[in-house]
């Protein structure tokens, strides 16, 4: 009876290993996909809050991540150097400038 605990505990114990080490493998999830780490250029507006902005182009509106980066650009139409992030709806700003309206001549 005491050798089949041994070998009952022993078989228990290199299956949980085989198990840990099939897991322990794999590499880790960063949580990049999906997200573009390159700055790209786009105009519209930033809401009146400051914490989104309404891109000119398709009228989609998208939530400002960092909207210290804005502060006192507050309903200002700009052009932004963002990082886009579609799957959670998102731009990390990294710059701005002042649009230059199309209707003033």
């Amino acid at each position: 009876m005491k050798k089949l605990m041994i070998i009952s505990f022993a078989l228990a114990l290199l299956m949980s290993a085989g198990a840990a080490a099939q897991y322990g493998a794999q590499p880790p999830d960063n949580g990049k996909s999906g997200t573009s780490v390159k700055t790209v250029s786009i105009t519209g507006k930033i809401g009146d809050d400051g914490t989104t902005f309404v891109n000119d182009k398709d009228g989609k509106s998208w939530t400002i991540s960092n909207p210290d980066a804005v502060k006192g650009h507050e309903g200002h139409h700009v052009v932004l150097q963002a990082q886009v992030d579609a799957t959670k709806n998102e731009v990390h700003v990294v710059g701005l400038k002042m649009a230059k309206d199309s209707m003033q001549n």
